[in-house]
């Protein structure tokens, strides 16, 4: 999700940009922004409560899963951990306090600061963090991916992990993002082929239709993966099974998003530079909304409504991932911050190199 310069082909991840990518963040980003503007909706409506969780089912794992592959190249080069640090602790730690405050001032309320409590959104910058830090490690063990999912199923029926630093999410989402490390651009290739676009059509008329029909018998608690089943009022055993159950929906359901995701540049593919940013800044507004009571009119509450929630939902996303909000936002989520760090000997030796070589292609 970091933001870089140029295009992209599938096999030189993090280098140049790549439109399918770029593309699969953007609409992910969008349909994250259209399930936070349902959730106050959702209980007077059966249909877009199960329309909810068949989103919530796959929109977070696919970000995930193409966070977890354009990690793959991370290691503990200072320049490495200098923009980990920057782009995600950082981040964490100014909208961590800009959150509660903001509720402070339009809600008149009193709520604490607290950096161990992850606020809303803020769960994927922990996530994020510590799940980029420890790539080292899958990549390191034999079997990384049947590790992360049996660690995701003990974190299942261990309610002691409690709240701090959002740990059960932490722990419950990451085999999606050791899944991604281990992917490789042939796998993407494969979920883009036509017969699994035309598959994925009745997979997802499938999944709606379950969608609608779980409404009244499933806790969509599950969906967060944030409480142990024991906290769920579930028997212990329930939550290493629903993980293995919502890994597999999630995954299949992940696989028909990317088959329809366009490999072509499109007009949003620039967007899906500043799909942090969209994520970060849209909290703001919904919580506004929500504050204010705009969610409680009765016309929201109707079909048309619904939608018309849905609509300025995904056009607020797009806004913010613009190149203007960027712009004024990169002080927050990019920040240059060279005041705060040592020279690193190999890293200039890196930027004196390439000045050598642009210099070459001038005088060429």
């Amino acid at each position: 999700m970091s933001e870089q310069k140029g295009r992209t082909t599938v096999d030189r991840p993090g280098k140049e940009r790549d439109s399918f990518f770029d593309n699969a963040k953007y609409l992910a980003i969008v349909l994250v922004a259209m399930g936070h503007a349902w959730e106050p909706l959702k209980g007077d409506s059966r249909i877009l409560e199960g329309l909810y969780t068949v989103v919530y089912t796959f929109h977070m794992p696919a970000f995930i899963i193409i966070s977890g592959f354009f990690s793959r190249s991370f290691d503990m080069r200072p320049d490495r951990l200098k923009r980990l640090i920057t782009g995600v602790a950082v981040p964490y730690v100014l909208f961590e306090t800009a959150y509660p405050l903001f509720k402070n001032v339009v809600d008149h309320s009193n709520e604490e600061i607290s950096l161990l409590d992850p606020w809303y959104l803020t769960w994927f910058l922990v996530a994020l963090f510590v799940w980029r830090l420890t790539t080292p490690v899958w990549k390191l063990v034999r079997w990384p991916l049947p590790l992360a999912i049996g660690i995701a199923m003990l974190a299942s029926v261990t309610p002691n992990i409690g709240d701090d630093l959002d740990l059960q999410r932490v722990m419950q989402f990451l085999p999606y993002f050791v899944l991604g490390l281990c992917m490789k651009p042939e796998h993407f290739h494969m979920v883009r082929r036509r017969w699994v676009r035309i598959a994925s059509v009745p997979v997802f008329a499938v999944a709606l239709a379950f969608g609608w029909w779980a409404v009244p018998r499933m806790n969509t608690a599950w969906f967060y993966h944030r409480d142990s089943a024991q906290e769920l009022g579930a028997p212990w055993w329930i939550g290493p099974v629903m993980v293995l159950a919502m890994m597999g929906c999630s995954l299949l359901l992940t696989a028909c998003f990317f088959a329809w995701v366009p490999r072509r540049r499109m007009w949003f593919t620039a967007l899906g530079a500043g799909t942090l940013y969209g994520y970060l800044l849209h909290g703001f507004l919904v919580k506004f909304a929500d504050y204010r009571g705009w969610f409680d009119h009765s016309v929201l509450h109707h079909p048309l409504g619904e939608i018309l929630v849905t609509v300025v939902a995904a056009t607020v996303v797009t806004l913010l991932c613009t190149a203007p909000v960027r712009r004024v936002f990169r002080f927050a989520m990019e920040p240059k911050m060279a005041w705060a760090f040592k020279q690193d000997a190999a890293e200039l030796a890196r930027e004196r190199q390439q000045k050598e070589r642009e210099r070459e292609k001038v005088s060429a």
